[in-house]
C-alpha cells in the first residue's frame, strides 16, 4: 500500500530497507519528518510541566469525588485543560451532516444514545488520545507498554485502555472480543487502525481486523479526521511520535512547541455492514478525503519497534493511481 500524502505538502522520502515481521503495521516516518520550528521559553515549559503534575497527579481523587452521572463532563473538561497544558488548542469540525449524537438505526432514524460506538482515527502521537478524549471521553486500543509510561500511564488505566500487543498475533481475537463486549454494553471505543503513528503527512492503511468488533456488535463506526496545524494553518509534525522517539523525546517536543492546534473533523457514521474489509476501505475514504500519491514511497510498511521497517511494493509501473 503506497504512503500517501495531503495535497500542497511536500513529498516524504521512504526508501525502502528490509522486513522484520511482514504482518507487522509500521511507518517509515522519522526524525526528518518532523520540523521542530520556533519554541517557548523554559519558563513557559515550566509552567506547563507544573500544570499537568497538578492536572494529573489530582485526577484520581477528583473523579472519585464526582458522581458517575457527571463524569462524563468532568473527563472532557480533564482532557481538554491536559492538552492546553501541552501547548495545544483544540478545534471541532462537525461534518455529520447534521447526523445526531445518538444511534442511527440501520433502517433509518434516530440514533439511541446508549448504543456503543467505534471510533477510529489516523494516528500521529500520544496526543491523539487526550484530543479525541477532549471531544468525548471513551475507552481506547492503545499498545500494551502505555500502562507502564510515565505520567500517561495512570491516565490510560483511569480511561480503562484496551491494550493491544501488535507481537502477538494471536492475541487479535481476545482484543476483537474485548471491544465488542464493550461497544455492545453502549460504549464508545476509540482505536487506530493503522496500526502505528504516522508524522501527520504521510499515513499508512486502515487495517481491518479490529474492525470485525463493529460487525460483531452491530454498532456503528465514526470516523474521525485528526490532524495538527501551525499558527500559519499549515500541517504541524511536531505532535509526530515517530522513529526513534522516546515519549521523554516527543513530550519535550510538544511541550516547547508554539501555536499548535489539533483539528478534530469528526465525519458522517458508517454502518458495520457485513464486511471488515469494505468497513475499513469506506472509514479510510471518509478520513483521508482527495489525497495525492507520493511517488517515492512505493512501499509497504512492515516491521515493529522504533525501526519502523519498510520493504517495497510491487514495481512503481504496476501500482494503479491512489484513489
Amino acid at each position: 500500500m503506497p504512503a500517501l500524502i495531503a495535497p500542497g505538502t511536500s513529498a516524504l522520502s521512504c526508501p525502502p530497507a528490509a522486513p522484520s515481521h511482514a504482518w507487522m503495521p509500521s511507518s517509515p516516518c522519522g526524525p526528518r519528518c518532523v520540523d521542530v520550528p520556533a519554541a517557548v521559553g523554559t519558563v513557559r515549559v515550566a509552567v506547563r510541566v507544573a500544570g499537568l503534575i497538578v492536572l494529573l497527579a489530582g485526577f484520581p481523587v477528583i473523579n472519585l469525588a464526582t458522581p458517575r452521572g457527571r463524569r462524563t463532563g468532568l473527563h472532557k473538561r480533564y482532557a481538554r485543560t491536559v492538552l492546553r497544558c501541552c501547548g495545544i488548542d483544540l478545534r471541532v469540525v462537525d461534518q455529520r451532516g447534521g447526523e445526531p449524537e445518538g444511534r442511527r438505526a440501520a433502517g433509518g432514524g434516530p440514533r439511541v444514545a446508549d448504543e456503543g460506538l467505534l471510533v477510529v482515527a489516523g494516528h500521529i502521537g500520544w496526543t491523539d488520545v487526550l484530543a479525541l478524549a477532549a471531544v468525548q471521553p471513551m475507552g481506547f486500543v492503545a499498545r500494551a507498554d502505555l500502562i507502564e509510561w510515565p505520567v500517561l500511564g495512570k491516565l490510560a488505566r483511569l480511561m480503562r485502555v484496551i491494550p493491544i500487543e501488535r507481537e502477538r498475533l494471536r492475541q487479535l481475537p481476545e482484543v476483537i472480543a474485548a471491544i465488542s463486549r464493550r461497544l455492545a454494553a453502549g460504549e464508545r471505543v476509540g482505536m487506530f487502525p493503522e496500526g502505528t503513528t504516522w508524522c501527520g503527512r504521510a499515513h499508512g492503511r486502515l487495517r481491518p481486523a479490529l474492525f470485525q468488533a463493529a460487525l460483531d456488535s452491530g454498532a456503528p463506526v465514526q470516523p474521525i479526521r485528526v490532524r495538527y496545524l501551525d499558527r500559519d494553518g499549515e500541517l504541524s509534525t511536531v505532535p509526530g511520535f515517530v522513529g526513534l522517539d522516546t515519549f521523554i523525546d516527543s513530550a519535550r517536543r510538544v511541550l516547547r512547541s508554539k501555536g499548535v492546534v489539533a483539528e478534530i473533523v469528526l465525519l458522517p457514521l458508517e454502518r458495520p455492514g457485513a464486511d471488515r474489509h469494505e468497513l475499513a476501505r469506506r472509514c479510510e475514504r471518509a478520513i483521508r478525503g482527495r489525497e495525492t500519491l507520493d511517488i517515492d514511497a512505493h512501499a509497504t510498511a512492515v516491521g515493529t519497534g522504533p525501526t519502523r521497517d519498510i520493504v517495497p511494493d510491487e514495481p512503481a509501473e504496476t501500482l494503479a493511481p491512489a484513489r
